[in-house]
């Protein structure tokens, strides 16, 4: 009944106690495998009281049309029709329900793709009826673009418990038939927004705007290429646009699209924007020709500029953080030889080697961004024999400042770590390592400066050493600070 079924709920989900939520996952189990469960689950939608009702209808679905052996074509026209009424319906759902039950609409969407009624692709007809929620209500809207993105990112999904081959050929038709019209729908969505003045008091518009850029990010995301690659080798990548999209990253007003909209977002929203400039900077090379890829990082680079002039947005971490990356991706895709010939690059790469010199004198504002800023200076530095160009690079200027940035503040660190008792950074040896890895291609740029100060601060040190070991006093928090530096 009913009220058996929601009291299963409970235990399922928001249940403390470990044997009943045994007891709740072996019923859930039965229910999807008895007849009754498509019943069940209409039942749970119309009449549950509580949003976890709603849950369990969502993921007994999506267990069902999971299986291995598919439910009748007929039977799963009707869950997705039955699901997308209802979703337009109560569009004031809790968001994970919501969540849940459009994740069932992708599922049914990619394992039904290449399925055929009446010569027609009947499941694929997904972008057109998204456009009827794109016609409603910001509720209905926020719907819409939610599909696309579960979508999207299940068709980017491997499931191994089925054959790579067939998920691979999904993936591909989808690619080649629906991402780019998804794309330019999504990106039509935020000129719209940026067009009417921004009221992001209103909740249910700022919640648009960021299922909009979650959208964006999940097609730039997309595994092109059928690669897979591995996440955590983040930062080498170069994301493989296919070539029809080629006019999409030609326009200027594509990249000023979101350069405009990191800047007149609030932090949550902006990180958001940010996240896709850095795939747009990780675009690959072969996707221009010579004069296009110019004008492409020349844009690039005027955006750069514009945050680093208007730098408030980047003391939120994760607005920092994700501009940090950006910043590393330009180098990992374009020659310094390219960079170089940039009319705004003298202006660029000293507002670069400020922003990094004061990055690294707040040293413990967000450390794991680091890591981007000294890619970037040092594949920097690494390209300095191979430039051509007889346009200045400025290097042998700003690196030997980046190098005593480095290490002053390094210093200077140490007496806040021993008199706040904080955690030493010197304790993170991989840290340290990778740090000082990528530093010592930095310091070699005009080196002897490097050589000077090193050799200058060490004899310092060395001496306020000497000194507090002979003085009676020898306090011990001066002299852990002295053995520390």
């Amino acid at each position: 009944s009913l009220a058996e079924l929601e009291v299963l709920c409970t235990h399922l989900y928001i249940g403390t106690d470990l044997t009943q939520r045994i007891e709740a996952e072996k019923a859930l189990l039965e229910l999807i495998d008895s007849p009754e469960c498509l019943s069940k689950c209409q039942l749970l939608l119309e009449q549950g009281t509580t949003s976890y009702a709603q849950l369990l209808a969502a993921t007994c679905l999506s267990k069902l049309i999971s299986r291995v052996s598919p439910l009748p074509i007929e039977q799963r026209i009707d869950i997705r029709n039955y699901i997308l009424n209802y979703v337009a319906s109560q569009p004031k759902l809790a968001p994970f329900v919501i969540q849940a039950l459009l994740q069932v609409i992708a599922k049914i969407t990619k394992l039904g793709w290449f399925e055929v009624q009446k010569d027609q692709f009947v499941f694929r007809e997904i972008i057109a009826d998204v456009k009827k929620f794109l016609q409603g209500t910001v509720e209905h809207c926020i719907i819409g673009v939610i599909i696309l993105s579960e979508l999207t990112q299940e068709m980017n999904l491997v499931d191994y418990s089925r054959p790579s081959a067939k998920h691979r050929k999904i993936a591909t038709s989808f690619r080649d038939t629906s991402l780019k019209d998804i794309l330019v729908l999504a990106c039509s969505l935020l000129k719209e927004v940026l067009a009417k003045p921004l009221n992001l008091q209103d909740q249910g518009q700022q919640n648009l705007v960021m299922q909009v850029l979650k959208l964006v990010l999940n097609c730039l995301n997309f595994d092109f290429i059928g690669s897979s690659a591995d996440e955590s080798a983040d930062d080498l990548c170069t994301v493989q646009i296919p070539t029809t999209w080629r006019t999409i990253f030609l326009e200027p007003e594509t990249l000023d699209l979101f350069f405009n909209l990191y800047h007149s977002l609030p932090p949550l929203l902006s990180q958001l924007a940010l996240s896709c400039l850095v795939q747009f900077a990780s675009t690959r090379r072969s996707l221009f020709s010579s004069p296009e890829r110019a004008k492409y990082l020349g844009n690039l680079i005027k955006g750069v500029k514009r945050i680093l002039e208007n730098p408030q947005g980047l003391s939120n971490p994760g607005n920092y953080h994700e501009f940090c990356r950006f910043l590393a991706r330009l180098k990992t895709n374009y020659q310094l030889g390219e960079l170089v010939m940039v009319k705004e690059y003298p202006e660029v790469i000293r507002l670069i080697a400020n922003f990094t010199i004061t990055s690294l004198q707040h040293w413990e504002f967000a450390p794991n961004s680091v890591h981007y800023l000294l890619t970037l200076w040092q594949r920097m530095v690494a390209s300095v024999p191979f430039v051509k160009s007889t346009e200045p690079h400025l290097l042998d200027t700003y690196a030997p400042e980046i190098t005593k940035a480095f290490i002053t503040s390094r210093l200077e660190s140490v007496a806040i770590v021993v008199r706040d008792n904080l955690d030493d950074p010197l304790d993170d040896t991989a840290t340290v390592f990778q740090q000082l890895e990528q530093l010592c291609t930095v310091s070699r740029c005009e080196y002897e400066k490097t050589c000077t100060l090193l050799v200058q601060l060490f004899d310092q040190n060395a001496q306020n050493y000497q000194k507090l070991l002979h003085s009676a006093s020898g306090i011990t928090v001066d002299m852990a600070i002295q053995e520390g530096q």
